[in-house]
């Protein structure tokens, strides 16, 4: 946040102040997604442009890799395919939403934030 603070093309930012709807593919219901940040910036145009952006680890943010314990799928990678299925969900409505205001969605995980 010290980089939203100081970066002068950042015009204005905000935390979790958006609500998306989306649909989880677990229980198909509607839940409410609240993004990391909206972020008000000049491009390197100069153009005023807004993003939404999330921040997850990197193992969130991929399909997980099949593990099996014999022939059944373990605990650990069933919980991981919820976790990219829920986020995917989040995502493609954040998306959507974006789309709608010419905003930008971004996922952002320690890789690209060199950590």
């Amino acid at each position: 946040m010290a980089y939203l603070d100081t970066n002068p093309n950042i015009i204005q930012w905000a935390s979790e102040e958006v609500i998306v709807p989306y649909k989880s593919p677990l229980d198909g219901k509607w839940h409410r997604y609240f993004p990391d940040f909206i972020v008000r910036m000049r491009d390197k145009d100069g153009n005023v442009v807004v993003k939404m952006i999330e921040i997850k680890p990197r193992a969130q943010a991929v399909p997980p890799t099949p593990k099996s314990h014999g022939s059944k799928p373990t605990k650990k990678y069933l919980r991981e395919v919820a976790t990219f299925g829920i986020n995917s969900a989040k995502w493609h409505a954040a998306k959507e939403y974006c789309a709608d205001r010419n905003w930008e969605f971004v996922v952002l995980t320690e890789k690209e934030l060199g950590i």
